[in-house]
């Protein structure tokens, strides 16, 4: 049975175990996890988990009206109804919201450990216990909150009746890892170098380029250059300089290259994860391919659907496909049997 005991905060830092030991060596000391709830108080409870740039705003609230980052899906009717669930977010450990951060002034000189998606599931795994919540409804994890999930899941330290999870899989396919390692190479070079904002502005905008598709950007960006003062500009440049220049607004150099390396680091075994899954990928997904989801699914121990959905988003989708997604994220959370 899901939990329905009454989750009496809507929005919360809660302090972890001092020290906090972490996967691969060295702790986190005063570590805390900020988290936000909406919805009924006594309903099933939903912990959704999205990429490294989500936190735990889901959707605009009272206190908060601002737009959520999954606005969309988790809203009164919507596909995670607010009228049905008490839904849960989380700021990434390490990440640019609330909880500790890798940006924190006094890790800068020693450096941040380095964060596992393990380490993440044992913080909501203390989370969830403090909340009295002895089970959930589902998890719904997309991109790195899928493999969040994909670690809750595997620790057994809580029930989770439905995992769902969208361009993610159980470890990282070493062509991405290559392309993040770049990414993060670009931004040390840039901090060295005394020029951190350019630099996490270019990864940015070489990162856009494997979460897009190709046929995306001829669709948008199949126009002639322009020309000023014989220097040449392509209007696909001015796209991704936007995209980059807004993240590094955003994040710090030392947020991304935590949350970049902790994707990297992700390993599951699948076989452990006896929860019923549904996974969702994306056939254009540079990053998760179909054929890794498709192993993914072949390795689990518990019940499992496989939906294939196509996206001229590739593993944005997540974040784009609201008509696609809907029905799939409907259909899991009621345990119900997703036609594709």
């Amino acid at each position: 049975m899901s939990s329905s005991v009454t989750i009496p905060r809507d929005t919360g830092i809660f302090q972890l175990p001092d020290p906090f030991s972490l996967a691969h060596g060295g702790d986190l000391a005063g570590a805390q996890l900020a988290f936000d709830c909406f919805g009924p108080v006594d309903a099933p409870v939903v912990l959704v988990l999205g990429g490294i740039s989500s936190g735990r705003h889901l959707t605009s609230s009272a206190n908060r009206p601002q737009r959520g980052w999954w606005q969309q899906f988790v809203c009164s009717a919507g596909p995670i109804d607010l009228d049905r669930y008490r839904v849960i977010g989380i700021d990434f450990l390490g990440g640019p919201g609330a909880s500790t951060s890798a940006a924190n002034s006094e890790y800068r000189e020693g450096g941040f450990p380095s964060i596992d998606t393990r380490d993440q599931a044992r913080a909501l795994e203390l989370l969830l216990q403090e909340l009295g919540i002895e089970s959930l409804r589902a998890l719904v994890g997309s991109s790195y909150g899928g493999m969040v999930g994909l670690a809750l899941a595997a620790s057994k330290a809580i029930p989770i009746e439905q995992l769902l999870l969208i361009a993610a899989a159980h470890e990282s396919h070493p062509m991405a890892t290559a392309w993040r390692s770049l990414q993060r190479d670009i931004v040390r070079q840039g901090v060295a170098a005394g020029n951190p904002k350019p630099a996490l502005a270019l990864a940015r905008g070489l990162a856009m380029t494997t979460y897009r598709t190709a046929d995306e950007f001829a669709q948008r960006f199949h126009q002639e250059p322009s020309f000023d003062s014989a220097i040449c500009r392509f209007p696909v440049e001015d796209y991704l300089a936007a995209r980059g220049r807004d993240f590094a607004e955003q994040f710090s150099p030392e947020v991304f290259v935590c949350l970049s390396e902790s994707i990297d680091l992700h390993r599951i075994d699948p076989a452990q994860i006896t929860s019923s899954v549904t996974i969702v990928a994306i056939e254009s997904d540079q990053l998760v391919p179909v054929w890794q989801c498709e192993k993914l699914a072949a390795g689990l121990s518990g019940p499992v659907q496989l939906i294939r959905v196509v996206s001229e988003f590739g593993h944005d989708a997540f974040l784009k496909e609201f008509d696609q997604l809907s029905p799939v994220i409907r259909a899991s959370l009621a345990g119900e049997e997703v036609l594709s």
